[in-house]
């Protein structure tokens, strides 16, 4: 027998002495070892990269998929190795469902590693969408720290154009009626500078000196509510420019654009969904097959060699068992009739006691009449 055929029977969990008298069963267990083997190996290389994009380390990507790797070997290999078939399809499935349900797990643990990396340049596409949005989202939020305190200088700002617009208008309405009086075009119809012209021109020239008065006063308020948006902006613009902007990319990242990337495509959505099958049906494969399969040589060597040690382990559990109940039998009977007998006994003292007391209680009037006041 070959190194490699010996090393994939021991995969197999098969007992190799038990196997050398069936050799027709050694291409199943073969097949169920190689199952078993490639198994710990896509595992290895699931973990790998798992740790990998994690932690961005050759060697704890190399050190952990390995770990992770025998793990899922030693477990496959328990699994298969700890089924027995009995004969009975029913009872095999009972002992083969916990195995099923397990094996599954490990199908799912295993495939969603390797899903991303197959799906990594669709990932990673997908990826630059969500990172602007995640900075999209932190620019937002810190622009709502400030825009309330921006619009509140802004409307000041307004309300003080606004005042100097209705001072200009003023001014200029009646700048315009003089100089329609003056040319002959309005007013009176006729041109001269006469008194309406200056009457008119005074209020212009009163206008103009409001309107005068009302900007040395309002645009140094415009100016310090201008500055203090302009502050603001530089702040909003400096707390956007510190953003901590880290590469965007790790296992949830990646499996959140997995997610999306299936939601958007029934392409994606299906090809994940025929890898995660292919993957519980590469797990579940051996039990399926010892489930399936009817009782061979082997199975039937195996229960002979293990009946012995099980009907001499009921024999001596049944020995001891009764053995047992002989004991507490005993001890209950016979304390039961000591204690009787004990019973009896005490029954019998006081029986006498109690008679010897009447007897001296029937005897003591006589020695009374002895005593000097009976007599006399």
């Amino acid at each position: 027998m070959s190194k490699v055929k010996q090393f994939l029977l021991y995969c197999s969990g098969a007992d190799l002495r038990t196997l050398e008298k069936c050799p027709s069963d050694e291409n199943k267990f073969v097949g169920i070892g190689g199952t078993v083997l490639f198994t710990g190996i896509l595992a290895f290389f699931s973990a790998g990269y798992a740790i990998y994009t994690i932690f961005d380390s050759y060697f704890f990507a190399f050190a952990f998929g390995l770990i992770w790797g025998l793990m899922i070997f030693n477990l496959d290999r328990y699994i298969v190795s700890s089924m027995k078939s009995r004969g009975s399809f029913g009872k095999d499935f009972l002992i083969a469902f916990p195995r099923l349900v397990l094996a599954i797990l490990l199908a799912l643990v295993i495939s969603k590693p390797l899903e991303l990396k197959i799906f990594q340049k669709e990932i990673d596409a997908e990826l630059i969408t969500m990172e602007q949005e995640v900075y999209k989202k932190q620019e937002t939020t810190i622009k709502d720290r400030y825009v309330n305190q921006i619009a509140g200088h802004q409307q000041q700002i307004d309300q003080y154009q606004s005042e100097l617009g209705e001072l200009v208008a003023a001014r200029d309405t009646l700048a315009l009626m003089a100089l329609q009086e003056a040319d002959g075009t309005g007013g009176s119809g006729k041109k001269n500078l006469g008194p309406i012209y200056r009457a008119k021109k005074a209020k212009a020239d009163a206008a103009q000196a409001e309107l005068d008065a009302a900007k040395s006063r309002l645009i140094p308020l415009i100016n310090k509510q201008e500055a203090s948006i302009n502050e603001l902006d530089s702040l909003m613009k400096s707390d956007i420019a510190n953003l901590d902007r880290k590469a965007y990319g790790g296992m949830a990242a990646r499996m959140e654009a997995l997610h999306r990337l299936g939601e958007e495509s029934n392409a994606i959505f299906l090809a994940t969904i025929f890898i995660t099958l292919l993957f519980i049906a590469i797990e579940t494969s051996p039990i399926f097959v010892k489930l399936i399969s009817p009782r061979s040589p082997y199975d039937h060597l195996l229960h002979e060699h293990e009946f012995p040690f099980e009907m001499s382990a009921l024999e001596n559990t049944s020995l001891l068992k009764n053995a047992t109940q002989n004991k507490i039998r005993f001890e209950q009977e016979t304390t039961i009739y000591r204690t009787q007998q004990e019973i009896e006994i005490e029954k019998e003292l006081t029986d006498a006691y109690l008679a010897r007391k009447k007897e001296e209680l029937k005897n003591r009037p006589l020695e009374w009449m002895k005593w000097p006041f009976v007599r006399g």
